[in-house]
């Protein structure tokens, strides 16, 4: 992975150079507004950190919105603190760029080994053992509870910025799109990727709460998968491959407002989840089968997913040994 480009006035991306109390060491990861480097805490005994740095433009319109987001929410939530939510330890202010117009900020967080798209990537053959998966979504519906009795909503749920570090443990994070709700909001344009994009998001509905539900039933699917569900190229195509999978809904289910017309969509029968996942357990269909539910109001809430039969058996969370020598 390459660095980004050096300038006299941003050599704090050279690995070995100092941002603050940290040692900086190297890349591990580019977001959407920033790059992720790999750090030591020099100021508490040399333990590992993330720094998340923003080139920020400071324009008439002063810090984007979505850098600021991200902060306000991961201050409001370090206040509380939960274990499947990452941590918020340390903002740090870089130099100010006048001639490029720019300021280097630093959002340093807890230190995690991977995420879940490279810990799915990493698992041997034949994926992800059954009790693991119990144990890392038992994690992110705690999480996502953790996160809708603060009256926030993530809407950006993907394996990508589900984070697992050497134990086992399961931390939610990126809020740069996260957004505190007042009832339901009508969604831009620019929200989640595609593959986890619930069906009110690709109709252009509003949402509120259970469009994360559905991503969380899409990282469930995912798991026991070994593949993304639901694929999609364009968000029609991304329609289709749902309804063909989860059946297509009623009219009087069909949003009213929607652009989109139901009948273009054509008619397809529900499947079963286990005829696409062979090692999902009955408890487990059970419980996709109230996830990837079309309409929103009709999904379970995280805490109702909690308390479902599926986590009766729930073993104590398991470490990465499994994954393979490159750990």
């Amino acid at each position: 992975m390459k660095y980004p480009e050096q300038s006299s006035s941003d050599s704090s991306d050279m690995p070995g150079s100092h941002i603050g109390n940290y040692d900086n060491l190297h890349e591990i990861g580019q977001g959407a507004h920033g790059v992720v480097y790999k750090a030591r805490d020099l100021a508490n005994d040399g333990r590992f950190v993330a720094i998340k740095k923003f080139k920020v433009h400071t324009g008439e319109r002063g810090v984007p919105d979505t850098i600021l987001r991200e902060v306000a929410t991961l201050r409001q939530l370090g206040h509380y603190g939960h274990n499947n939510v990452i941590k918020l330890l340390d903002i740090c202010n870089g130099p100010s760029m006048e001639r490029e117009k720019q300021l280097l900020l630093y959002i340093v967080f807890e230190h995690m080994e991977m995420d879940l798209a490279e810990y799915m990537q990493k698992c041997p053959a034949p994926g992800v053992p059954a009790d693991r998966i119990c144990s890392l979504m038992k994690q992110l519906f705690s999480g996502v509870d953790f996160l809708h009795s603060h009256r926030i909503i993530h809407r950006d749920l993907k394996p990508q910025n589900i984070l697992i570090n050497s134990a086992g443990e399961l931390k939610i994070a990126d809020f740069g799109l996260a957004k505190l709700y007042e009832a339901q909001t009508t969604l831009t344009s620019v929200v989640a990727t595609l593959w986890y994009r619930a069906p009110e998001v690709l109709l252009a509905g509003t949402y509120a709460t259970p469009l994360d539900i559905w991503s969380c039933g899409c990282i469930m699917a995912e798991l026991f998968h070994g593949k993304p569900l639901f694929p999609g190229v364009t968000e029609a195509d991304q329609l289709k491959r749902i309804l063909n999978v989860i059946g297509t809904p009623t009219e009087s289910e069909w949003p009213a407002d929607s652009d989109l017309s139901r009948r273009s969509f054509g008619v397809s029968p529900k499947k079963k989840f286990s005829e696409i996942m062979p090692e999902l357990c009955e408890a487990g269909e059970d419980l996709l089968d109230s996830l990837l539910v079309f309409v929103p109001s009709s999904r379970i809430s995280a805490l109702e997913a909690l308390n479902h039969k599926y986590f009766k058996n729930q073993i104590a969370t398991a470490g990465l040994e499994s994954i393979g020598p490159e750990n």
